[in-house]
């Protein structure tokens, strides 16, 4: 199946951006009459006709939609230090779009190396690979956001169950394992959130910042893992133990 992306709507009207738009009219050919498939972001998708067509602007009628797609029994945020060779930090953008991730953070550190994202690249890659993947829930991409920034904003949530990780390499620390995040006891839906430093790991003051907020250390084995494989180690765990946990129940 082939959709588009758009939460446009107005007077049961969708209407795509000027490169979906682009891409539906250019590349894949279609034209007024056609019926094509339109995602809101949100995990609805629409049906629609098309009513005009232009290489800058397509607008469609909402023929019917359907609400409850790529639903899962947890939320994640990943809080991710981009790295300083982008191309990687890119990759993991990818791929955690690919397995389910709901909101990745770009997150500047004490020791950060790189200080400047363009997010609006960083959008595209998310939003290619969530149409690659078929994913009708598109993740949120943050700007460049401070490490104290985040801990703020993760402070006194009132979301149903939130389960709150740091992880870093100060063996000094007991840490819980990534396997043990999610057990049959975990009440759902669960709010993740995981924070992952840059290559020169979270400042001992971050560290103890973050505990100090709720964070629980973290454990992703004993291999020392590069800055986006953690990442991705973190989002492919919990990908695969909700799964596990779902036909469980």
């Amino acid at each position: 199946m082939e959709y588009f992306y758009s939460n446009a709507i107005s007077d049961n009207t969708i209407t795509l951006s000027q490169e979906e738009s682009h891409h539906c009219i250019n590349v894949l050919r279609h034209k007024s009459g056609d019926i094509i498939n339109v995602c809101g972001g949100d995990g609805t998708l629409y049906k629609c006709e098309i009513i005009s067509a232009t290489s800058k602007g397509v607008n469609a009628r909402i023929l019917s939609a359907e609400g409850g797609y790529d639903h899962q029994h947890y939320r994640l945020r990943m809080c991710v230090a981009p790295t300083k060779n982008i191309d990687r930090f890119e990759w993991f953008l990818e791929k955690a779009t690919e397995m389910g991730v709901d909101r990745i953070t770009p997150l500047l550190c004490d020791h950060s190396e790189r200080k400047v994202l363009k997010t609006e690249r960083a959008r595209k890659i998310v939003l290619s690979a969530a149409k690659q993947s078929l994913k009708r829930v598109l993740p949120q991409v943050d700007e460049l956001t401070g490490f104290a920034d985040v801990i703020a904003q993760t402070a006194g949530n009132p979301n149903d169950y939130e389960l709150k990780y740091i992880a870093f390499c100060d063996p000094d620390y007991l840490k819980s394992e990534i396997n043990t995040i999610i057990s049959e006891n975990t009440p759902l839906p669960a709010d993740v959130t995981i924070m992952i430093g840059p290559e020169g790991d979270f400042s001992p003051k971050e560290i103890q910042t973050a505990i100090q907020a709720g964070y629980t250390p973290l454990s992703l084995g004993p291999a020392r893992l590069r800055t986006e494989t953690a990442a991705l180690v973190s989002v492919a765990a919990l990908y695969i133990r909700f799964a596990s946990f779902s036909r469980q129940k």
